[in-house]
């Protein structure tokens, strides 16, 4: 009969093997949270992190938000009677047109719309998300259609119009792409694709928007902002 000590080692033994079995073949589920190697060919910036498709979609969300805000302080203060200067109107209409229309919501119309619908997913969604972007573009021109004519009740009513009817389309149009949609795109391509599309939507946007095209859009909006007199996030603070 073995003893009790060596019933005990055997016992560890065998455990660490079964760990060691573990350890070299993590399951499937876990599989895509290992770090992945860059791919042949494909050289990482030195000590810069890459960005993922989403996460680029995401932040872009957060230029469009910004844009919205501006709208809501923009109508309110018109509808109030204050002077506006025009420029901010204008300035405000062309990221909408130049960065969201032109260059974020055609990146999903062609590299991310189409990966949902080949893979039969969100179907329905994607359709009212590309009926939007097309309203959305609409409303747009219309903004900036009224900027010359801010002096007249009606232009002013227009504006206010375009800006109100552009915050109730994309609060929700955002929030559903962000919950809903782009977390299911890494389930329907391969995490290659995955990488390629981020690299792909950077090369689109040199393209479209020049070199550090976000980072030009937050400026203008921040400029903007300040010019409102909206950039301070403090005075948003409740008081308690």
């Amino acid at each position: 009969m073995d003893k009790p000590a060596d019933c005990s080692r055997r016992w560890l033994v065998a455990a660490a093997g079964s760990a060691g079995l573990l350890v070299s073949a993590p399951s499937p589920a876990f599989a895509d949270m290992r770090p992945r190697q860059a791919a042949p060919g494909r050289k990482a910036d030195a000590g810069k992190v890459p960005v993922t498709v989403t996460e680029d979609l995401m932040r872009e969300h957060g230029v469009l938000d910004r844009v919205l805000l501006i709208y809501e302080a923009s109508a309110r203060r018109l509808d109030q009677g204050e002077d506006i200067e025009a420029a901010l109107f204008t300035q405000a209409g062309e990221v909408m047109r130049d960065f969201v229309h032109g260059y974020h919501e055609k990146s999903e119309e062609d590299e991310i719309f189409p990966r949902f619908q080949k893979a039969g997913r969100m179907v329905d969604l994607v359709g009212v998300l590309r009926v939007q972007h097309a309203a959305g573009r609409q409303l747009t021109a219309r903004m900036l259609a009224a900027v010359p004519g801010l002096s007249s009740a009606a232009e002013r009513k227009a504006m206010i119009d375009a800006m109100s009817a552009t915050i109730t389309l994309y609060r929700p149009h955002a929030a559903r792409e962000d919950t809903d949609l782009f977390p299911t795109l890494r389930s329907i391509v391969t995490p290659a694709e995955f990488e390629d599309l981020a690299e792909t939507m950077e090369k689109r946007e040199k393209e479209k928007l020049g070199p550090d095209g976000f980072e030009k859009a937050v400026k203008t909006v921040e400029a903007i902002e300040k010019r409102l007199g909206t950039h301070d996030l403090s005075r948003f603070t409740p008081k308690t």
